[in-house]
């Protein structure tokens, strides 16, 4: 595999579960193929670490417990998670994804890339419903990803409707 898309987060807590509803909604539009897999990581944290491990770019979606406006977008490269330009924890439900790279990094085994699309969440409530702040945002991150594959020589193949 050379690319996961990582979607992590709770489908019952409202925005906690952007990163799940958008791998879904990929894995709906794209067919799969060998170069890229469409990964609900929900909320398994450290236990997940081996698909971090088995490819060489990862993509990982998921809210962000950060100040700021709800509904912001950001984007982080693997320099800036490495080097605590983010915050510790980016999600509530996991612990910190600089730790699960340093594990990685010290059993030699880390991606060579990784993008990080972290959504700041308006709500947190019991619901399997994204806010609509979020739910604006799945086109563009969507769009986002498409490219960042595009310049991968990754090209996706929609799903032909039987």
């Amino acid at each position: 595999m050379q690319v996961v898309v990582f979607g992590a987060g709770n489908l019952l807590l409202s925005d906690e579960g952007l990163g799940v509803h958008l791998v879904k909604r990929m894995n709906e539009k794209y067919e799969t193929s060998d170069d890229v897999e469409f990964y609900d990581g929900g909320t398994m944290g450290i236990l997940a670490t081996h698909k971090l491990e088995e490819t060489a770019h990862v993509i990982i979606v998921d809210s962000l417990d950060a100040q700021g406006i709800p509904g912001e977008l950001r984007v982080y490269k693997k320099e800036d998670i490495m080097l605590e330009k983010i915050p510790a924890k980016m999600s509530p439900h996991q612990i910190g994804l600089q730790e699960v790279l340093t594990l990685s990094e010290l059993r030699g085994k880390a991606p060579e890339t990784i993008t990080f699309y972290g959504v700041i969440p308006a709500s947190l409530d019991s619901s399997v419903e994204l806010s609509p702040e979020v739910e604006e945002r799945l086109d563009e991150i969507e769009t986002l990803i498409v490219d960042e594959l595009k310049r991968m020589d990754i090209n996706l193949s929609p799903v032909i409707a039987a």
